[in-house]
């Protein structure tokens, strides 16, 4: 747990920019924010094989923010992979089941976070509303 608090820190301190602490944790919430959006669309669209595109939007939307956005959206991408893993494995009892749905979403985050367009994961037929 130690370890886990100290990496959150150290990871904190080198993502602060000049501009302050302020801006930076303005950035982090709204990317949040962007990221939490992304997924109740998901949610809400419920369209089979679009959690790409949501992930890759929502990643995109925090990085659009700043540096705030762009640490926001690497720790919760990552808590929740981390998370994902952990019911799979000791609350459904499967290793190796969807490895490759996270591998697939952990490179649809990325691509958003680089701010390349999220639309190249757009399923087909995916409503204009999102």
């Amino acid at each position: 747990m130690r370890l886990v608090t100290i990496l959150v820190f150290c990871s904190l301190l080198m993502g602060v920019s000049s501009d302050g602490w302020y801006s930076f944790f303005k950035e982090a919430i709204q990317g949040t924010w962007d990221l939490w959006r992304a997924y109740r669309d998901n949610l809400e669209a419920n369209y089979p094989n679009s959690d790409r595109y949501f992930s890759a939007r929502g990643n995109f939307e925090a990085q659009q923010r700043g540096a705030g956005g762009i640490w926001a959206a690497k720790i919760i991408s990552t808590s929740r992979k981390y998370f994902q893993g952990l019911l799979n494995r000791y609350y459904f009892g499967m290793k190796n089941h969807g490895l490759e749905s996270l591998e697939s979403t952990r490179k649809a985050e990325e691509w958003g976070r680089s701010g390349k367009n999220p639309n190249h994961f757009r399923p087909q037929g995916l409503s204009e509303k999102f």
